[in-house]
């Protein structure tokens, strides 16, 4: 195997790779999950600012 085949190989696996992490982002039984995990940032929390309070 020269450098060449070795390169198309690691792209090739490296593709097939990123086509699987797009499928499992996709699947229809994660969506929930995912739509879930992206209201986080929205979510109003009881926790106080870890900011508030502090005077420089």
């Amino acid at each position: 195997m020269n450098l060449n085949e070795l390169r198309a190989a690691v792209t090739l696996l490296s593709f097939l790779v990123f086509i699987g992490i797009v499928a499992w982002t996709m699947a229809r039984r994660r969506r929930e999950a995912f739509d879930e995990a992206a209201q986080l940032p929205f979510a109003a929390g009881d926790e106080p600012n870890r900011l508030e309070g502090r005077h420089e």
